[in-house]
C-alpha cells in the first residue's frame, strides 16, 4: 500500500521500516534487535496518546472489518481465549547491501534471497474473542470512526448461531510442520542466521507438542475472533481470561486465501503456514504494536455530571428507585441488588475471595418468575457491559460444559460456559429446575459452579490435571426456596408489592448509573481506628446475641459495610452508614423467619 512513510494510520509498516532502517543505519547490529524493539513502540505511543489519535483508529468488528484496507492501522477489543505459543518468523534479512525486517507482516513484501543474512524472530500468538456476554449498547457507545482509509474489502458473510460453541470449535483443521523450541536444526538457523523462507518457517512450537491450528470458526456478531500476534513483550504481562485492547496492523493477502472447498488440500498440510493461508473471512490477524489491560471503565461513555458527594447521592438515590421499581417496589431487595452490584473482589487470603458478595432472591412461583425474572434481566443488562444468563435445568446440566477444557486432538482450549471476564455479571435462573438424575457431566458442573461461588475461582481441566483460575464474577440466583446446591452469601426473600410498568430510562440516565457503578466500585476503603471499635462490640454482641454466627457472617457485614460506604462514594467507614448495614440486616431477617 502506497503512503507517506509517517503515516502511521494508513501505512504503519511504512514507518516501521523507516525506524527500523534508522536504527541499523545508527549503527545497531541486527542480532541485538531480536526480541527487542527499536523505537517502534514509542513512535505509535506518542502518535496515538500523546497526540491524541487513538479516536480516529478504527475498531475491528464484523461491521468494519468488511471496510478496513489491509496494512492499515485497527485496535481490537477482547479477551485472551486461549494462548497457542511462539511462532518462528523471518524478522530481518539481507536485501543485497541492506537489512530489511518483516516485523508485523506475515511475509515479505518482496522475494527474499535464499542465499542472504537473515535472523530468526519469535512472536506470541493469541487467540482473542469480544469479552463474553458483552452488551450491545457497549459496542453503540463506542461507534468506530470512519477514516478515509477504510473502503468495502469483502462481502457480507453467514453468520452461526452462538449455541454452537463455534468461537471455537465446528473449525477446519490446518496442519502445519513443527519445530521443537530445543530443535537443533533451529538452533543451528539462529546461530548461523541462514535463511528459510517464511512460508516454511511461520510455525508455532509450544513445548515440542505437535501443532495442529483449529482456528477457523465463522465470523458473527456475538462471536468475532481475532488472532492477534505480539511483539516484545513478555508473556507474564498477559494472562487468559484478560481484557486488552490490541492496536496493531491488520493483516489480509486475498492471493493467499484457501479455497474451501479443497478439503484435500487442507488435510494434506497443502498450506505448511496455517496462518498465512487462514482466509481472513474467518478470522482476522492483528500485528500488535501496541496492547494495554482495560476495564469496565474502559468501556463506558463518560455522563455529563460533576463528582460531586451531592450528584453521586442524586444517582445512587436514582439507580435504587429505578431497581425498586423493577422489583415490584420491594426496596429492601433492590438495596441488597445495588450491594450486590458493587461487589468485586479486592483482596484474596488463602482460598477465601475477600469482597464477594452472591445474592439469592428467593420466594419466586411461576407467577413471579414469569414478571420479574425479564425485567430483572433486563435492568442488569442495561446497566453492566458484560452479563450472562444461565437457565438452570437437568438437561443442561447433563449436557454442556461449563468450565474450559484442553482439547489434545486440536491443541486447543475449548471456551466453557464460565470462562469470563474480570467484571462479569451472571444471573442463575433456578426455577427451571426440576427433578431428575445428574449423570457425571451434570455432577462436576454443579462442583464447579458451587467451587466458583464459594472461591470465586473456575477449574480449568486439563484432562490428566485441573488449574485454578481466578476470578471475579458477580453471582445473582433466582429461586423458589433457597438454593440448596449453590450456597449464596445473601439470601433474600423477594417480597413485591407492586408491578409498576415499564419505566422510560433516558440515555444519559443509562450512561449515569453505568459510570456509577464502574466508577464507585473501584473505590478503595478503609475502617478507621475509632470505627474499628465500633464494629468490634457490635459483632461481640451480636455473637453473644445469637451463638450461631461464626466467622463467615461476620466477614459478610465488614463486606457490606464496606459496599454501603463506596455506594455514597465515600472511602471510609461512617458510623451512619453502619447502621444502615444493620437495620438492612434486621430487615432481611425478619423475612426469614
Amino acid at each position: 500500500m502506497v503512503g507517506l512513510p509517517y503515516d502511521c494510520l494508513a501505512n504503519p509498516l511504512g514507518a516501521v521500516r523507516l525506524t527500523f532502517e534508522k536504527a541499523v543505519g545508527a549503527g545497531s547490529d541486527t542480532a541485538a534487535l531480536d526480541g527487542k524493539d527499536w523505537g517502534t513502540a514509542d513512535l505509535f505511543r506518542q502518535f496515538l496518546f500523546d497526540d491524541g489519535a487513538l479516536s480516529q483508529v478504527p475498531i475491528l468488528n464484523p461491521s468494519t472489518i468488511k471496510r478496513v484496507q489491509p496494512n492499515t492501522l485497527v485496535r481490537f477489543r477482547g479477551m485472551i481465549q486461549d494462548m497457542l505459543g511462539n511462532e518462528f518468523y523471518v524478522g530481518a534479512y539481507k536485501d543485497g547491501c541492506k537489512w530489511r525486517t518483516n516485523k508485523f507482516a506475515d511475509a515479505s513484501p518482496c522475494p527474499v534471497d535464499t542465499s542472504s543474512d537473515s535472523r530468526i524472530w519469535e512472536r506470541q500468538l493469541l487467540y482473542c474473542v469480544p469479552v463474553p456476554g458483552q452488551n450491545s449498547w457497549v459496542e453503540s457507545s463506542h461507534e468506530s470512526i470512519k477514516n478515509p482509509y477504510t473502503e468495502s474489502i469483502s462481502p457480507p458473510r453467514e453468520k452461526r448461531p452462538r449455541e454452537d460453541d463455534s468461537t471455537m470449535a465446528d473449525v477446519d483443521m490446518v496442519e502445519s510442520g513443527h519445530v521443537p523450541e530445543d530443535s537443533p536444526n533451529l538452533k543451528k538457523m539462529r546461530e548461523d542466521g541462514r535463511t528459510i523462507e517464511p512460508s516454511d518457517l511461520q510455525m508455532t512450537g509450544t513445548e515440542g507438542k505437535s501443532s495442529n491450528l483449529s482456528l477457523l470458526p465463522d465470523v458473527e456478531r456475538n462471536s468475532f475472533p481475532c488472532l492477534v500476534k505480539i511483539y516484545d513483550s513478555p508473556e507474564s504481562s498477559l494472562k487468559l481470561n484478560d481484557v486488552f485492547e490490541f492496536i496493531g496492523i491488520f493483516s489480509f493477502d486475498p492471493d493467499l486465501t484457501v479455497d474451501r472447498d479443497n478439503t484435500d488440500e487442507l488435510e494434506e498440510g497443502f498450506c505448511e503456514d496455517a496462518l498465512v493461508y487462514l482466509p481472513p473471512a474467518k478470522v482476522p490477524r492483528l500485528h500488535c504494536i501496541v496492547h494495554r489491560k482495560i476495564g469496565v471503565n474502559d468501556f463506558l461513555s463518560s455522563p455529563c455530571l460533576e463528582l460531586t458527594p451531592s450528584a453521586i447521592r442524586e444517582v445512587r438515590e436514582a439507580l435504587l428507585g429505578n431497581l425498586t421499581a423493577v422489583l415490584g417496589n420491594d426496596r429492601v431487595a433492590a438495596q441488597y441488588v445495588l450491594l450486590h452490584l458493587l461487589s468485586r473482589v479486592h483482596a484474596r487470603v488463602d482460598s477465601i475471595a475477600v469482597g464477594k458478595l452472591s445474592l439469592n432472591l428467593t420466594s419466586f412461583n411461576k407467577e413471579s418468575i414469569s414478571v420479574f425474572a425479564n425485567r430483572i434481566k433486563l435492568a442488569v443488562e442495561n446497566i453492566l457491559p458484560f452479563t450472562e444468563c444461565l437457565p438452570l435445568t437437568v438437561d443442561y446440566l447433563n449436557t454442556v460444559s461449563l468450565a474450559p477444557k484442553k482439547d489434545y486432538t486440536t491443541n486447543r482450549l475449548a471456551s466453557g460456559f464460565l470462562q469470563l471476564a474480570e467484571g462479569s455479571h451472571l444471573t442463575i435462573d433456578e426455577t427451571t429446575l426440576q427433578s431428575g438424575t445428574l449423570n457425571s457431566t451434570g455432577v462436576e458442573n454443579v462442583r464447579v459452579l458451587k467451587n466458583m461461588m464459594q472461591t470465586q475461582k473456575v477449574e480449568y481441566d486439563f484432562t490428566y490435571y485441573k488449574m485454578e483460575m481466578a476470578a471475579d464474577v458477580q453471582v445473582l440466583i433466582l429461586s423458589e426456596g433457597k438454593s440448596n446446591i449453590l450456597p449464596a452469601d445473601l439470601v433474600v426473600p423477594f417480597r413485591p408489592s407492586a408491578v409498576d410498568p415499564a419505566l422510560g430510562v433516558n440515555g444519559e440516565m443509562l450512561k449515569a448509573w453505568r459510570w456509577y457503578l464502574a466508577t464507585m466500585k473501584s473505590l478503595p476503603h478503609a475502617i478507621e481506628p475509632h470505627m474499628q471499635k465500633v464494629v468490634e462490640d457490635d459483632l461481640v454482641a451480636a455473637r453473644q446475641a445469637d451463638r450461631s454466627l461464626g466467622s463467615q457472617e461476620f466477614s459478610r457485614w465488614l463486606t457490606m459495610g464496606r459496599l454501603m460506604s463506596i455506594s455514597f462514594g465515600e472511602t471510609s467507614l461512617s458510623m451512619e452508614h453502619w447502621q444502615m448495614v444493620k437495620e438492612l440486616e434486621t430487615l432481611r431477617k425478619e423475612r426469614s423467619t
